[in-house]
């Protein structure tokens, strides 16, 4: 009986798979992603540096997305917020 479940375990854990081939078309996939700042997308490179690139990039982003948020916080703070700027930027945030 044990060998049934190890052969029924190496059926589903081969089905579930991914191939080489499809790993190195994601990886491209990703790499078109990225700005030319971080790769070009001619170049070949490793898919760890993609993927080291992509996770650079997701980390600036980030810091970005805070950073804007702490801006637009302290925007409306010191807006009056019965302007029709602030309802309009409310609105956009809703």
């Amino acid at each position: 009986m044990s060998s049934r479940r190890s052969r029924s375990r190496q059926q589903t854990s081969s089905a579930s798979r991914i191939t080489e081939d499809q790993i190195n078309d994601l990886v491209s996939k990703l790499q078109t992603l990225l700005p030319e700042a971080h790769i070009r997308s001619g170049d070949r490179v490793s898919a760890a540096r993609v993927l080291q690139e992509t996770c650079n990039y997701i980390r600036n982003l980030h810091r970005e997305v805070d950073d804007l948020s702490e801006r637009l916080s302290e925007l409306l703070s010191t807006t009056d917020m019965s302007s029709a700027q602030a309802a309009i930027i409310r609105s956009l945030l809703m």
